[in-house]
């Protein structure tokens, strides 16, 4: 490789991540709550990459202290992300991730792929389907027969 192929390649490679990190800012500006508090772009983004936008439905501040916010997803699932002092705490489906550890942050990333799993809920075909209960034939049963049994 020539010096000036090697010149031409680092430019189109330095384009191309300049193209992606310009996209993700561009996504960032959507959710009001990123652009107000930083390290919450900064923890979605450690959780769901850079690409998040297409999994998460909206963001919203549920408590002020400690600082909550619910991921609500497209699939209608939902997660939470808290603020402490020390780090964030990530509780999804009920149970909570330190995300000062690696293994917890590991760990909650595989939670929020397994939720991002379930897809969208079926609207409408639980509430219409026939439920059969079995019993579709009729049985008599003599009750005045007694039987002696010896012990």
């Amino acid at each position: 490789m020539t010096k000036d192929e090697f010149k031409n390649k680092i430019k189109l490679l330095a384009i191309e991540i300049f193209k992606n990190k310009k996209d993700a800012e561009a996504s960032f500006a959507e959710y009001d709550e990123l652009t107000k508090f930083p390290e919450l772009k900064e923890i979605i983004v450690s959780l769901l990459t850079s690409d998040f936008d297409p999994f998460i439905a909206g963001i919203d501040w549920v408590a002020p202290r400690p600082t909550t916010f619910r991921i609500n997803l497209r699939n209608d699932q939902e997660f939470y992300l808290i603020y402490s002092p020390r780090s964030w705490v990530a509780q999804i489906e009920g149970k909570k991730y330190y995300l000062l550890n690696l293994n917890e942050e590991q760990r909650a990333a595989e939670a929020i792929a397994r939720i991002l799993r379930y897809g969208a809920p079926d609207s409408g075909e639980s509430e219409s389907a026939d439920t059969d209960t079995g019993g579709g034939e009729e049985v008599d049963i003599n009750v005045d027969d007694t039987v002696d049994v010896e012990a």
